[in-house]
């Protein structure tokens, strides 16, 4: 949640940006997102004046993520749910094809097709909310069912010790969390992209179990795990869009 926001001038150019609070942060995190703008994540006892010397270091890179913004490819029109539309499951794509109602709603993969029956409904609206929370929900078990086997993998990789509890959770910002117990919570929605990047994803929060923070620490231990890892996040960040619904 933004609670604060700020402006600092760089030659001709304003830059605004919003600050989200966080307890358990000990540095300050600028981030460019598509629908929040310039963001920083900084402790809670980090004054504004100190974060708009923070924008004013990073104002060329923060400039330069902005214009790649607005040049990358825009944001998709919200699904309907219908016949015809593509989804990815694992970086391939498969087109949906809703099936007629009936009283043991289900959702399964079949000859290229996602196909959902939805629950018996009265309006074309109801039936849409039915068949994407069929959709969700068979992502969910198979996110449910695989990313543990790729966190096992992975975690003798990144050198962690025993972790707790893999979670799956909605979450629209996103791709995963972790907690001081070592609990991993992992958007559903990593099941549409390939495989590698799945792996990235879970590399990540693992090494995250080491190093809270995006230090340079955190980096070269995941760079000795994943030494592609820096591709594979860009990968991840041009996919974002197509999977969000």
């Amino acid at each position: 949640m933004i609670t604060e926001t700020s402006t600092i001038k760089f030659g001709g150019t304003r830059l605004a940006y919003g600050v989200r609070r966080s307890s358990r942060r000990k540095t300050v995190a600028v981030a460019v997102d598509p629908d929040d703008g310039v963001l920083l994540t900084a402790p809670e006892n980090v004054p504004l004046q100190k974060l708009d010397e923070v924008v004013r270091s990073r104002a060329t890179w923060i400039l330069e993520r902005l214009r790649w913004v607005e040049q990358a490819e825009p944001r998709r029109s919200p699904r309907e749910f219908v016949s015809g539309e593509s989804f990815l499951y694992l970086g391939r794509t498969y087109r949906l094809r809703v099936a007629p109602p009936s009283a043991k709603p289900s959702c399964r993969l079949e000859a290229g097709f996602f196909v959902v029956a939805p629950a018996r409904s009265q309006d074309r609206s109801q039936r849409a909310r039915s068949v994407r929370a069929l959709l969700e929900g068979w992502f969910r078990d198979r996110a449910a069912e695989r990313l543990p086997e790729r966190v096992a993998v992975w975690r003798e990789r990144v050198g962690v010790g025993e972790v707790g509890q893999v979670l799956v959770r909605a979450q629209h910002k996103r791709w995963a969390s972790c907690d001081a117990a070592g609990n991993l919570r992992f958007n559903w929605r990593v099941m549409q992209a390939p495989m590698k990047l799945v792996d990235y994803v879970v590399a990540h929060e693992l090494t995250h179990l080491v190093h809270a923070d995006h230090t340079p620490d955190f980096w070269r231990r995941l760079g000795r795990a994943m030494p592609d890892y820096d591709k594979r996040r860009r990968d991840l960040r041009l996919l974002g869009p197509a999977v969000d619904w």
